[in-house]
């Protein structure tokens, strides 16, 4: 009997976290996402939970345009830490982000973090980098202006028929 319950702890340890489980962001973690959008454009949100009022109000506006844009290349990183993860999980669902490919830092010291993603970056949130398709990218200080982001998503091609 004891033995049939160590393989069941053994197995619920393995099993995978749910799809909103944030990934484990480190200092190579942004080479990932870059190869795995390599030719497509995508957007990188760096946000956090716990000390940004701006940055709810533009995760809310991304969840009222992801709802149009199903295909919408977004991906989130909170720059908090992987004990917020439960927080994360329960803001990004209220704004409609649960579908979101979704990262939390995983660093004791998150400047590290910082300048894996850029040098210049100094922590002002909320941040976010626009790629096009050959990956130049363009860095948006303070919340995204929704019409530029949808300017910017029609140049990319990822503007739905619907939303047009």
């Amino acid at each position: 009997m004891l033995c049939r319950l160590c393989l069941l702890l053994v197995c619920l340890a393995a099993w995978p976290a749910s799809a909103a489980e944030p990934a484990r962001f480190d200092s190579g973690s942004l080479a990932k996402i870059e190869a795995r959008y390599a030719g497509k454009p995508f957007i990188l949100s760096l946000w956090s939970v716990n000390w940004c009022g701006h940055c709810i109000d533009e995760l809310t506006m991304l969840g009222k345009l992801s709802k149009n844009e199903k295909n919408l290349p977004l991906v989130l990183v909170a720059v908090d830490s992987p004990e917020d993860s439960d927080a994360i999980r329960k803001t990004l669902r209220k704004l409609g982000l649960s579908h979101a490919e979704s990262w939390v830092f995983d660093d004791p010291i998150p400047e590290r973090l910082r300048a894996s993603i850029d040098p210049t970056w100094q922590g002002e949130l909320p941040r976010s980098y626009l790629y096009d398709k050959a990956h130049r990218r363009q860095a948006a200080v303070g919340t995204l202006d929704e019409a530029r982001l949808k300017a910017w998503l029609e140049q990319q091609g990822q503007r739905s028929g619907a939303a047009k």
